[in-house]
């Protein structure tokens, strides 16, 4: 599909599936050289990375351990810039290496919360893959560690993005159409 509608807004294909899976093989052949060795943990972001983070973690061959946590900043098509956490973290963290598993990073605030939090439950190696990164909107001041595309600062669904719980369930990724 070209275009699709979303509650109230008609969004248009920006990025296809073809393209998103090369992406993702990219971050995990990157993460298995970089990691080999260090089994790590694997802390999904519910709920939009769990597309992302299904297919990442098929291609990761190095062994390891998968959690999740909920986060969220956002209100329909605008960051809050307020983190509320949804779900937490359950698992002892001393010593262990942690890959935060998003799937897009624009402000960054959610991401400098969580690897805060992270850092003191004393993990000893905290890591952020994120499928999308949107620079021009970044505000923090911390290291991407594997980044799949950079992106402009459009509001997109699918792939697990969403407009108010809806358009996660697209294969391809599709950006806002201003009217």
């Amino acid at each position: 599909m070209k275009t699709i509608k979303v509650h109230d807004k008609q969004f248009s294909i920006f990025i296809g599936s073809e393209e998103i899976d090369k992406s993702v093989s990219q971050i995990a052949e990157k993460i298995n050289n970089d990691l080999k060795g260090k089994n790590p943990l694997f802390l999904v972001v519910l709920n939009g990375a769990f597309i992302f983070a299904s297919d990442l973690l098929k291609k990761v061959n190095i062994p390891c351990e998968i959690s999740f946590v909920k986060l969220s900043s956002y209100i329909g098509t605008k960051t809050t810039s307020v983190v509320r956490e949804l779900i937490g973290l359950d698992e002892v963290l001393t010593g262990r290496t942690v890959v935060i598993i998003e799937d897009i990073i624009d402000t960054g605030i959610t991401m400098g919360v969580t690897t805060e939090k992270l850092k003191k439950l004393e993990a000893s190696e905290v890591y952020i893959a994120t499928l999308l990164f949107k620079p021009d909107a970044f505000r923090m001041n911390y290291d991407i560690d594997y980044i799949g595309m950079k992106i402009p600062n459009d509001f997109i669904v699918g792939y697990g993005l969403d407009y108010d719980g809806h358009g996660r369930n697209f294969p391809d990724i599709y950006k806002i159409i201003e009217n």
